[in-house]
């Protein structure tokens, strides 16, 4: 049982690493996705800009039109001048004037206003294309590395994926079949070392004379941890290196967090 419960550590060690591997990559889409967006957000400030800028030349057409429309009723009226054979007539005439001189005015003052916001979006148009070479640049390194890292981890996984069916391949079916129905319930983690004759994921005591018995030399029995359904291991002290430290260190490690 001490060789089956080796394996066991060895296989819940690459699982333990798989798992980690797997989470890996599942990240991937979303920090691409997450590239993809700063781009496109460097993209929408460039074509917002744009479209501000479009916007405030068709108002910048309007008004210089509007400015020559009034101007040309000023010169209108002033040639009506001469026709006016009252004062009343001159009065309201010289008052349409003024009317059309104070739109004109207004138009103007609406006119600069457009130039200044002009002047501004152009500053904004340059100052974000700016940006988007530079998000542009960055997006293309941090996709290449995305994707380079990627590759390494999906290669880990075939060597990890690899590596498990040669442990597999010591362990009894039906004793695989029992480790996979309790590492589903523990997060991948199904074996537990005791440590001062607890549980060691758990910290439930384990029972005096079901201690003595893993202590036991040849036992051959499986123990299970009353609460977590866990399977037990306990090596002694001169024992331990028996078991491969990498292996029973991810083990503890992936507990621990669990």
């Amino acid at each position: 049982m001490q060789k089956v419960l080796q394996n066991l550590l060895k296989l819940q060690s690459v699982d333990v690493r798989l798992n980690d591997v797997r989470a890996r990559l599942a990240s991937y889409p979303k920090r691409l996705a997450e590239a993809d967006a700063r781009l496109a957000a460097a993209r929408g400030e460039v074509e917002q800009s744009k479209a501000a800028q479009l916007a405030t030349l068709r108002d910048r057409k309007k008004y210089e039109l509007d400015v020559e429309q009034w101007k040309g009723k000023v010169r209108k009226y002033k040639d009506q001048t001469s026709q006016i054979k009252t004062n009343e007539a001159y009065k309201a005439l010289q008052h349409e004037v003024q009317m059309a001189e104070e739109e004109i005015a207004k138009a103007e003052d609406r006119l600069l206003e457009q130039m200044v916001s002009s002047e501004e979006y152009d500053r904004r148009i340059k100052t974000s294309e700016k940006t988007l070479r530079e998000v542009e640049e960055s997006t293309r390194g941090d996709r290449a590395a995305l994707e380079s890292e990627r590759a390494g981890v999906e290669k880990e996984l075939s060597e990890l994926d690899a590596e498990r069916a040669r442990v597999v391949a010591e362990i009894p079916e039906d004793m695989i079949d029992h480790y996979e129905r309790i590492a589903k319930k523990h997060h991948g983690v199904a074996l537990a070392e005791v440590r001062s004759e607890a549980c060691g994921a758990c910290g439930v005591r384990i029972r005096p004379h079901v201690f003595q018995e893993m202590r036991r030399s040849g036992s051959e029995e499986l123990f299970h941890c009353e609460t977590c359904t866990r399977i037990l291991y306990y090596f002694e002290p001169a024992a331990t290196a028996a078991v491969p430290p990498a292996d029973t260190a991810a083990a503890a490690a992936h507990i621990r967090e669990h």
